[in-house]
């Protein structure tokens, strides 16, 4: 009985010494914070150029419309992503494929193609969007199957998302909605008038 004891008192000492030895150690490092404050320097040292970042999508936007206007397949090609998803003013779903099929056989015809409205919001140094308006002017559009022809002319609202890969910004993913009733346009005074309605 006596042995057990002294058995048993031997184990708990050395049992409270390994406890008290470990709570002298010092504590083992955060490695979490360490990969936060890693991860927000990483992200502090990227720059973003908005101003540059807006001009590029606008240009971009502007070079679509054109190279569709003029059947420029090979510069749609290039403006586009292999994955683009559209979500055409009918509520179809359209591709990259039909775009550049759409401009080498000439499907649609426009006079003119007028971007206006433009907004771009810049998310990130790789990502942004535009908004705004296209006005169609005497544009048609011919389908390659039936070959019946559509009144495409009108006013569009849009929303084209670009991502920038390989250091290539790229359309990614584009919705268009017709503007059934778009509002006139204010009338612009004729200088004759402004000057005869000044007071002398």
């Amino acid at each position: 009985m006596k042995r057990s004891v002294t058995s048993s008192a031997i184990a708990l000492t050395l049992l409270f010494g390994a406890f008290g030895f470990l709570s002298c150690q010092p504590a083992a490092p955060d490695t979490n914070r360490n990969v936060a404050s890693n991860a927000n320097a990483t992200v502090a040292k990227e720059t973003v150029n908005p101003v540059a970042i807006e001009a590029e999508i606008i240009k971009l936007e502007n070079d679509w419309a054109a190279a569709a206007q003029r059947h420029d397949a090979e510069a749609v090609r290039k403006i586009l992503a292999d994955d683009l998803v559209m979500t055409l003013p009918d509520g179809s779903v359209g591709t990259k494929a039909g775009e550049v099929s759409n401009a080498e056989s000439g499907a649609m015809t426009v006079e003119a193609w007028e971007l206006k409205d433009t907004k771009v919001t810049v998310l990130s140094a790789d990502a942004a969007f535009i908004t705004g308006r296209g006005i169609i002017k005497n544009g048609k559009y011919k389908d390659p199957v039936t070959k019946t022809v559509t009144n495409i002319s009108g006013e569009y609202r849009f929303t084209d998302i670009y991502s920038r890969r390989n250091g290539q910004w790229l359309a990614v993913a584009s919705q268009t909605t017709q503007i059934k009733n778009p509002p006139k346009p204010a009338p612009v005074p004729s200088p004759a008038a402004s000057v005869a309605a000044s007071p002398k």
